[in-house]
């Protein structure tokens, strides 16, 4: 099977709990539920920007700046 790319988005749609927890979370606040297929397809394209904020707000420590990983 073919690797995808990932957008680097990835990382942190990982760091939040993954692709279903995302879902549920942006689910809360859209007007339309957020399919577990859009949040995948984030994986490749990145975040929306309406989205990325809300995020923001939702997993300050995900976004918080963090001292690079050895």
């Amino acid at each position: 099977a073919k690797k995808k790319t990932l957008h680097s988005d990835s990382k942190l749609i990982d760091q939040m709990g993954g692709t279903s927890v995302v879902a549920r979370e942006c689910t809360g606040s859209a007007t339309r539920p957020i399919s577990k297929a859009a949040v995948s397809k984030w994986r490749r394209t990145g975040i929306p920007s309406a989205r990325l904020d809300y995020l923001r707000v939702k997993f300050p420590a995900v976004f918080a700046p963090q001292k690079a990983a050895a």
